[in-house]
């Protein structure tokens, strides 16, 4: 099968440290030119630094995804340093995971979630648009979630931001059929991917077990007493702790199709996870 990651110019927002970071050091280590957009210019240009190192080719750029003209800047200068855009990932987001009975502690934190993981996202696909259409050719990969699936307690805004993204996906992909593909990557609940540290609410992370909350729990403390080896191992159909690797690698077989060959929506899960969504 060809390699359809290397040479090709991608745009990673929210790249300057965990999942973003990730995916920008997997796509450049198959041989992509990656520009890292965040709003930590520090972070972004440290990995950066580091794929640069490794033998790879990368860009990073201060980004914050609410500013439309910073985003057409990001794109503006991924075109001129590899020449073209080839796909935008809009990664950016935050996870501000409440009940609704906490909002004297996550009003504002709900508010930034809907300019970054709404507006955001709009904003690199705005962004992306006329150089791709001006092209003929090009692929957008938003990163959405389960909780964008169906409404559950505990994550009602997330959850609407991420519904959010679909819907302007969707909506998208169709204007622009034939020119811009247009793809959607929907993560479970993924420890390690930096989203836990906007969580405003632990005992709101509920919703998305419902009735396996016993079960969880039971799982995390297995964990603890180090009980819990086949609930860590992969190659186990009991496997319950996704790795981000796995949500990365779906985001690069996404990218890695033929360019006639447009894959809508992914999930991955591990096998024995507890999420009903």
């Amino acid at each position: 099968m060809n390699d359809h990651v290397s040479g090709k110019s991608i745009v990673i927002t929210g790249a300057g440290g965990g999942f973003g970071e990730l995916v920008a050091r997997k796509a450049a280590a198959r041989g992509a030119r990656v520009t890292l957009g965040d709003v930590n210019i520090d972070g972004a240009e440290a990995a950066a630094a580091q794929i640069r190192e490794a033998g790879g080719e990368a860009l990073a750029r201060q980004v914050d995804v609410t500013d439309l003209d910073a985003a057409k800047a990001l794109v503006a200068d991924a075109v001129s340093a590899f020449g073209q855009v080839d796909v935008m990932i809009n990664n950016a987001g935050l996870m501000p995971l409440a009940f609704f009975s906490d909002h004297e502690a996550a009003h504002l934190a709900w508010h930034r979630a809907i300019d970054v993981n709404i507006k955001g996202v709009l904003n690199g696909m705005i962004a992306a648009h006329d150089p791709m259409m001006e092209r003929g050719s090009g692929q957008i990969v938003n990163v959405s979630s389960i909780y964008g699936n169906f409404p559950v307690v505990g994550a009602a805004v997330y959850g609407a931001t991420k519904a959010a993204v679909n819907f302007l996906s969707e909506s998208f992909r169709v204007e622009t059929r034939g020119k811009i593909k247009v793809s959607v990557v929907k993560p479970t609940g993924v420890p390690g991917t930096g989203l836990t540290g906007s969580v405003i609410n632990r005992a709101a992370g509920v919703g998305i077990v419902g009735q396996n909350a016993g079960e969880l729990a039971g799982m995390l403390l297995a964990i603890e007493e180090g009980k819990g080896e086949h609930l860590m191992d992969p190659d186990g159909i009991s496997y319950a702790r996704l790795s981000p690797d796995y949500i990365a690698e779906a985001i690069l077989h996404v990218i890695d199709q033929p360019l006639g060959v447009s894959i809508g929506d992914i999930t991955v899960r591990a096998a024995g996870d507890q999420f009903i969504l």
